[in-house]
């Protein structure tokens, strides 16, 4: 006799395989490793640190409007 087989698992199960692939697809397009991420953060941080202790302060110190 023939194994019986549920089709509806089997279409979802294609389904999950093939959303797996898809991601998996994206992951190494699209992905940084943590390594990058904390450069870029690093990177950012420098910058804005950078411009705020480069920033004219007004001499009436109000801050200016």
């Amino acid at each position: 006799m023939a194994e019986l087989v549920n089709l509806r698992q089997v279409r979802k199960q294609k389904a999950r395989t093939e959303k797996e692939r898809a991601a998996e697809q994206n992951r190494v397009l699209h992905g940084r490793t943590k390594a990058e991420k904390t450069a870029a953060n690093k990177s950012t941080e420098k910058a804005v640190r950078f411009i705020d202790g480069h920033k004219r302060e007004r001499p009436d110190g109000n801050g200016g409007t």
